[in-house]
């Protein structure tokens, strides 16, 4: 088996759900149970966070004219319905149903028709970011997966491919605060050492995309997400040497 790690970052006004998300950083969806065919798509969601986050979440999942899942922009045609299956002050958990139409496009359905039956999806919601593990046989067309993917999504959302290895346990993708991601360290050591920050720069991104072997896309994402990383470090450090000294 294997598995395939990724995550999609949604411009402001993609996706409601994103949108409502990066109004509460300390909120998170967590899929319990996603499943998909050829026509449907059902899926099971935990969401936890501050109780204003999560009457929030709720009704951008319940007033929302498309799918969440749905990565055509606008509205596709599909019928959806979600319902709430649990509800306190400190978690969610929602089911969603979605009939897809010829026009929708989706993470599970491209799965389905490029990696082949029998695959298995995690799909976390953070902020704007919705990263995705799927583990399948590793016999399908990851290539043309991705293909399929970036084609779809257009320019409100920008993918990142973290990982493609064999099958482990659930991991947990995102970094601590004070790390890049090595996928974030190697975009942003090529881009030095080839030049990249120059000035006239001695690469552009595509060039620096090619050597590296990945999309345009996933190296802009990488190193936006690497210098932002970077720049709040630097603040920090000088607010904190600005700080008077503790008279204690």
């Amino acid at each position: 088996m294997r598995e395939l790690v990724f995550e999609l970052e949604y411009d402001p006004g993609s996706n409601s759900v994103a949108d409502t998300l990066a109004q509460y950083p300390d909120a998170r969806i967590r899929s319990l149970s996603l499943h998909a065919t050829t026509e449907s798509l059902w899926r099971v969601d935990h969401v936890t966070g501050p109780a204003d986050a999560l009457t929030d979440i709720e009704n951008a999942f319940l007033d929302t004219d498309y799918y969440t899942d749905c990565l055509t922009p606008g509205h596709c045609g599909a019928t959806q319905r979600t319902q709430v299956l649990e509800s306190t002050d400190e978690m969610l958990v929602l089911y969603s149903y979605w009939e897809r139409t010829d026009s929708c496009a989706s993470v599970p359905h491209m799965a389905l028709e490029r990696l082949g039956h029998g695959v298995l999806f995690e799909a976390t919601k953070q902020e704007r970011r919705n990263t995705w593990r799927i583990v399948h046989s590793g016999e399908g067309d990851v290539r043309a997966f991705f293909d399929d993917l970036e084609e779809s999504v257009g320019d409100a959302v920008e993918i990142d491919f973290q990982r493609l290895t064999d099958a482990s346990s659930p991991v947990e993708t995102t970094t601590g605060d004070d790390d890049l991601s090595p996928e974030q360290e190697e975009a942003l050591q090529a881009a030095v050492e080839h030049g990249y920050y120059e000035s006239p720069g001695e690469i552009d991104v595509k060039g620096l995309a090619d050597r590296l072997d990945v999309p345009r896309s996933t190296l802009n994402h990488r190193l936006r997400r690497a210098e932002e990383h970077l720049a709040k470090q630097r603040v920090a450090q000088m607010q904190a040497r600005q700080r008077p000294p503790s008279s204690d």
